[in-house]
């Protein structure tokens, strides 16, 4: 582990992701080896860990960011970085509540491009509206990827419903629904 604190590349990603969520940053905070973002998000506060590294993230770092989580008294965690993240990285994170945003992720707003339409986690009472009036099962729903870059922007997680809108030249606006999965 070195000594660094967060590059830029990680910074910016960092911001992109504070924006497309919609966190209001609290504090930010040096650590050892990487730089702490403490944001308020809908349930409750969380840190956005801001490893750089283009090598590859180990254990050690998430039990860094959990004793850390366990110590500042949040309810979770988020690591950022250019790196990979080793399989035992992968397992500790979901036990301690740590979400691992890949190092594929964009240091700019995907939603800013034409192209991309705009999604959204359906809210639980327009969840259920949207159930009842289909008349269908989450899961009877087209499927989404929680590895999809726009899942991923919105902080969607397996279970969610996204809603989609996009501009149409023959119908104005098009809502298509998405049942998010692992994967």
């Amino acid at each position: 582990m070195s000594n660094k604190t967060a590059t830029p590349l990680e910074e910016k990603k960092v911001e992109v992701l504070i924006k497309l969520r919609g966190y209001n940053l609290l504090k930010k905070k040096e650590f050892k080896n990487a730089t702490g973002f403490f944001v308020k998000t809908s349930k409750g506060e969380v840190i956005i860990y801001g490893i750089p590294s283009k090598g590859t993230v180990g254990v050690q770092y998430i039990n860094q960011l959990a004793k850390i989580i366990k110590d500042e008294k949040v309810e979770g965690g988020i690591i950022v970085t250019s790196g990979r993240y080793t399989q035992a990285a992968q397992k500790n994170a979901r036990k301690n509540r740590i979400e691992l945003i890949p190092r594929i992720f964009p240091v700019f707003n995907l939603f800013d491009h034409e192209l991309v339409a705009k999604h959204e986690i359906l809210p639980l009472e327009e969840r259920e509206k949207l159930l009842a009036k289909y008349r269908v099962q989450p899961y009877q729903l087209p499927r989404i990827r929680t590895s999809d870059p726009a899942v991923k922007a919105i902080g969607a997680k397996a279970g969610d419903i996204v809603k989609i809108t996009r501009d149409s030249a023959t119908a104005g606006k098009y809502t298509a629904y998405r049942y998010v999965v692992e994967g």
